[in-house]
């Protein structure tokens, strides 16, 4: 997608008087790399070129924020399309943006209210750009709602690094709500711990035991789950559950109502069904509000060097009160992202190549979905164990499944997973137990 045009624009006097009051001359806590004046002015204003990832609730207040601090070219990815649903908290979309690009319409929205900003919008995936793309910006920042989508842009941009070159590291700039909880930390790829680093802090998706939901619900979620899991199959059939298919979520909220009528079980909502079958954590606007500014603030610390930048981890706590904390989450050795070390895991030694593959995707540490698994022979040869693609490799691999791993490893041997959702491969030394 191309840059929307705009004219060239002069600042009025003053505009920025508030913000160059602390570029002007240094402070307490400025870093020894901060030169004050019209040099760091014109580089945040004229040269630093910014990425933000995800023009969701979060993603609309960092444009604005941005947009607003002084940041003029700006460049946004979302592969969205905005909801009826988003317009209570993603405030620069309108009723008449309903069915468009969220990029799109927030690059227009936010370039027609700050004049002299330039916002280049992209729809579309992050996957579906290049490293040299990832190259030409200063700073990224991501407004994702998705684990996976991270990942994959914090494994690229590590992978980015080059030694011999400076430019190539690229600070990476991650906010994320959950409710009134929120984070934002500093990633300096190959320097500070990384995404991948912290999967185990990430919460696991609420489960309910098959025999609640199917015998005695207590809560409107197990009817819920109970017409999703086990109705939905019995009354549809192979037919596939669209969750974003108005009529599906209905059929499953009358379902489920009448199941939590028969248990005399209240709270069964259209709104809570659509947010237990999809997963939906309900966002509130000033969590985002607080994690935007905090985003933010550490982009403009760091393009400026006007203050020391965060080190590295912030969290934000508003379900009681209003709390606050930061800690320096240090970096794991074993990371397979900017670690480079293989990982011991310890394998059944009657488990089959299946089990391996679901323990993969439990393992807090790793969490690698629809993973392909393949081991070095003595020679030297790749022989595959099991591959999710293309159809006939996986068709041809698929009885392995069934195979024991000791068939194909031997103890303290290693093998290799890689998956298409993540730019990385990682060596698993298998210890039998």
């Amino acid at each position: 997608m191309s840059a929307i045009g705009q004219t060239q624009f002069v600042d009025w006097p003053n505009r920025y008087y508030h913000i160059d009051q602390v570029l002007d001359k240094p402070g307490p806590r400025t870093e020894e790399s901060f030169s004050a004046g019209d040099a760091v002015k014109d580089f945040l204003r004229n040269q630093c070129k910014i990425l933000v990832i995800g023009a969701g609730g979060l993603g609309c207040e960092i444009l604005a924020n941005l947009a607003l601090t002084g940041f003029k070219d700006i460049h946004v990815i979302d592969m969205d399309t905005i909801d009826i649903s988003n317009l209570n908290r993603q405030f620069l979309f309108r009723q008449k943006d309903v069915g468009k690009s969220k990029a799109i319409a927030a690059a227009e929205f936010v370039m027609k209210r700050v004049p002299g900003v330039k916002v280049t919008p992209y729809f579309g995936k992050i996957q579906d750009k290049d490293e040299e793309y990832y190259m030409q910006f200063h700073i990224v920042i991501c407004g994702l709602d998705s684990i996976e989508a991270r990942r994959w842009i914090n494994a690229t941009l590590v992978n980015m690094v080059d030694e011999e070159n400076p430019e190539s590291l690229k600070p990476l700039i991650d906010g994320g709500t959950e409710g009134f909880r929120g984070q934002a930390r500093v990633i300096l790829p190959t320097v500070t711990s990384c995404y991948e680093c912290s999967l185990d802090l990430l919460n696991k998706p609420t489960a309910f035991p098959i025999c609640t939901i199917a015998n005695t619900p207590r809560l409107p979620e197990h009817c819920i789950e109970w017409a999703s899991v086990l109705e939905w199959p019995r009354a549809q059939g192979d037919r596939k559950m669209d969750t974003d298919d108005p009529e599906h979520i209905s059929w499953l909220y009358e379902t489920a109502l009448a199941r939590a009528k028969e248990f005399n079980i209240e709270g069964v909502t259209w709104s809570l069904t659509q947010g237990v079958v999809k997963n939906i954590i309900p966002a509130i606007a000033s969590t985002n509000a607080i994690i935007a500014a905090s985003c933010c603030n550490e982009a403009f610390k760091i393009a400026t060097s006007s203050s020391a930048y965060l080190d590295n981890y912030f969290m934000y706590i508003g379900t009681d009160g209003v709390y606050s904390f930061t800690f320096k989450h240090e970096q794991r050795e074993d990371c397979p992202v900017c670690g480079g070390k293989s990982i011991l895991f310890e394998v059944g030694r009657d488990w089959a190549v299946n089990d391996l593959i679901e323990a993969l995707a439990e393992r807090p540490d790793i969490q690698v979905k629809k993973p392909s698994l393949s081991t070095a022979r003595q020679d030297g040869a790749v022989k595959n164990m099991y591959l999710q693609r293309p159809k006939t490799l996986e068709e041809a691999t698929r009885p392995n499944l069934e195979k024991k791993v000791s068939e194909f490893v031997e103890d303290r041997g290693s093998i290799m997973v890689t998956a298409t959702s993540l730019p990385l491969s990682l060596v698993l030394v298998v210890k039998y137990v």
